[in-house]
């Protein structure tokens, strides 16, 4: 069957086509590592979780590369840091540690290559040096911009036209650039930020703009044009189109990406999300607080009220979203106990055909509903293909096993260790228990540290809290 994508280049839908059936490529923006990931920073993280193992299960895992970049170079980092006088290592270390975290417990797997945008400033420095030479870009007291107006086809991911982004952007307005619109390749690094010796011959130190950083780890990892860029709609201008704007131009291609995803926007009880209204929820939060309902949230429960929607739709995520996400996996849970899959089992294929329509998780929800009703009326196959279609959506059971086998492994290598990191995991509930939040939250940075990954969820059995554990290789 054809996997079906909404493009929002050419706003329809379209039938994937990779380049390289051997090398499907795919770009999704990440984290800014200065804080706990809110719950619209999950979202695409589970979309595109669910396309990665889609691809991968279309195409084979040896012939998908993911790259989801950490960007650690940036005003909010920098600001982070001077208010807890930390250093900018230490805020970008921590706050990427609780990140993977975090996404683990949702279920999310790595992606194939996570690039750090500090590690990337020589090709950044390279792209903006060859948009000079070709006349997109110009210095001027020294900064580097990119001139707009130089290319023809601006605003066309967006579908608007210079004028009316022009209306609708917050555009800094400073008088070395020739064009409102220009936008900054390189600036000047004010007295303790981050610097680089700056391209183009400027004199004075400086750092990146925020876009060509994923122009230029893109590049590196993925080539001059590859096949998905994602990420969350809000991306869409002015960071996606200056993406495209820049690796164009500096490659000479007519395009950056072949097909461009993007997320919905995700609401908290019918309102837009925001620290002023007190509907600002973490992952973490959800987690490990009592935030949420006066309680704490396992992961596959969130990563289910994630995908209740379809990706491309507003999502309203509410406490009644995940209570009722919460009684699914229960009653599932159930139903799938029993089961002892293969590793290679296959995913049902009633779940394949859900995710080749444009990642459609309702329709595929539904064939889970379907395989729990038969399972209910004694039907071991539906059970079965309810254990594997939980697993590959990242939702069963499995993943629990897969993490308990990780787990034992460890432990027969290193024997001390894994004895420790148990009585934290044990002090760590306890402190749950207590809603001694800082001392969780202590010993769970502390293990998260040392490259433990956490997964918190529920016992189907005694319906207790358990946590798994692995180290991340």
């Amino acid at each position: 069957m054809d996997l079906v994508i909404y493009n929002t280049l050419s706003r329809v839908k379209e039938v994937f086509t990779p380049l390289d059936p051997a090398r499907v490529r795919m770009y999704v923006c990440g984290p800014t590592v200065y804080d706990y990931a809110h719950i619209g920073n999950a979202r695409p993280v589970v979309v595109f979780d669910l396309l990665y193992r889609l691809l991968r299960h279309v195409y084979g895992a040896d012939h998908v590369t993911y790259a989801r970049n950490i960007t650690d170079v940036d005003d909010k980092i920098n600001a982070r840091a001077e208010a807890e006088g930390r250093t900018i290592r230490e805020v970008t270390e921590t706050t990427a540690a609780q990140y993977h975290a975090d996404m683990a417990a949702l279920g999310a797997m790595l992606p194939t290559i996570e690039p750090r945008a500090t590690e990337h400033i020589d090709d950044m420095k390279a792209m903006i040096e060859r948009l000079v030479e070709r006349g997109y870009a110009y210095v001027a007291e020294g900064h580097v911009l990119f001139e707009v107006s130089k290319m023809a086809d601006y605003g066309r991911l967006s579908g608007r036209s210079v004028d009316d982004m022009l209306a609708g952007a917050r555009v800094e307005v400073a008088p070395y650039k020739r064009d409102a619109m220009d936008f900054v390749l390189w600036k000047p690094s004010k007295p303790g930020e981050p610097s680089w010796p700056s391209p183009c011959g400027i004199e004075e130190a400086g750092r990146p703009g925020w876009h060509i950083e994923c122009s230029a780890m893109a590049g590196r990892h993925l080539g001059e044009v590859f096949d998905i860029h994602g990420g969350g709609i809000d991306l869409t201008f002015p960071h996606h189109e200056n993406e495209i704007a820049q690796s164009c131009c500096a490659h000479g291609t007519e395009q950056m990406a072949r097909y461009w995803m993007h997320n919905g926007f995700l609401q908290v009880e019918g309102e837009k999300m925001s620290k002023s209204l007190g509907n600002f929820i973490t992952v973490h939060e959800l987690l490990e607080s009592d935030k949420v309902g006066g309680r704490t949230w396992p992961g596959a429960v969130v990563r289910l009220t994630l995908m209740s929607a379809h990706y491309r739709q507003p999502l309203d995520f509410t406490q009644k979203g995940l209570e009722e996400a919460e009684k699914l996996i229960e009653r599932w849970a159930k139903l799938i106990a029993p089961i002892e899959l293969p590793a290679d089992v296959a995913p049902p294929e009633e779940v394949i055909e859900a995710l080749c329509d444009d990642i459609n998780t309702p329709r595929a929800i539904a064939a889970l509903h379907g395989f729990a009703r038969a399972a209910r009326s004694g039907d071991a196959d539906a059970a079965a293909k309810l254990a594997a279609a939980a697993s590959f959506l990242g939702l069963g059971p499995e993943s629990w096993r897969g993490a308990t086998a990780a787990s034992e492994d460890a432990a027969k290598a290193d024997p001390e260790m894994a004895a420790r990191v148990e009585r934290l995991i044990a002090d760590r509930i306890a402190a749950r228990a207590a809603k001694d939040w800082a001392e969780s939250d202590r010993i769970r940075d502390l293990l998260v540290a040392e490259g433990i990954v956490l997964m918190d969820g529920k016992n189907p059995q005694t319906g207790e809290m358990e946590t798994k554990w692995e180290l991340k290789k």
